[in-house]
């Protein structure tokens, strides 16, 4: 469980977002210069970094809105009788619940299944709510979720930093399948080049 919570996760998101970003090139630009603004080309992104690149945390959010890499939080038990959504639920009774669904149900979100980081700009209020919980929520949150935003943020900001990507294909396909983490059926494989103005850079690591 430790090695699931703590990396596969971290992967999975990581995929997931690389592939958001092939398939829309046009927001892959948009951090790209997100990134280029604020870090310039002569040293790396670092982690004091990821609060100066709002546009890339909306990136990573709205990725986690799509495909949480735990669609089905993990459960836990009513700690006394009540009443949810119009049904009965008895004391001691275990309870999942469908982060996947409720992250791209129409009556909650605008265009839920269309990629678009900027609904999470501005503090608009998106997260509010129960709407929006790929960590859970409450006293029984995700403890890593903090780190793991953290290392997504910086691998990802990274990514795009030093490198040109493209796909392979015309499209990178998006399909995929139920476990414990919401994994793609066809793993991600693209194109990658160093950026011309930061080989050197690249090269003294």
């Amino acid at each position: 469980m430790m090695f699931i919570a703590g990396t596969e996760t971290t992967a999975t998101t990581l995929e997931w977002a690389m592939a958001l970003l092939l398939n829309h090139p046009k927001v892959m630009l948009k951090v790209k210069a997100e990134i280029d603004e604020h870090v310039g080309h002569g040293r790396l992104l670092n982690d004091s970094d990821t609060v100066k690149l709002p546009y890339l945390g909306c990136v990573i959010t709205e990725t986690l809105r799509l495909y949480p890499p735990a669609p089905l939080l993990l459960p836990h038990f009513s700690s006394e009788a009540c009443t949810a959504g119009g049904f009965d639920i008895p004391q001691g009774t275990m309870l999942v619940v469908n982060a996947w669904t409720m992250h791209r149900d129409p009556k909650l979100w605008e265009e839920p299944d269309e990629f678009k980081p900027e609904r999470f700009l501005g503090g608009s209020g998106e997260r509010e709510g129960f709407k929006y919980i790929p960590f859970g929520t409450g006293r029984r949150v995700c403890p890593g979720a903090g780190m793991g935003l953290q290392i997504v943020s910086l691998a990802l900001g990274a990514l795009i930093q030093c490198f040109e990507w493209d796909t392979i294909g015309p499209v990178e396909d998006m399909s995929h399948g139920c476990g414990i983490t919401l994994f793609k059926v066809k793993p991600l494989e693209a194109l990658c080049s160093p950026r011309r103005d930061l080989i050197t850079l690249l090269s003294h690591l």
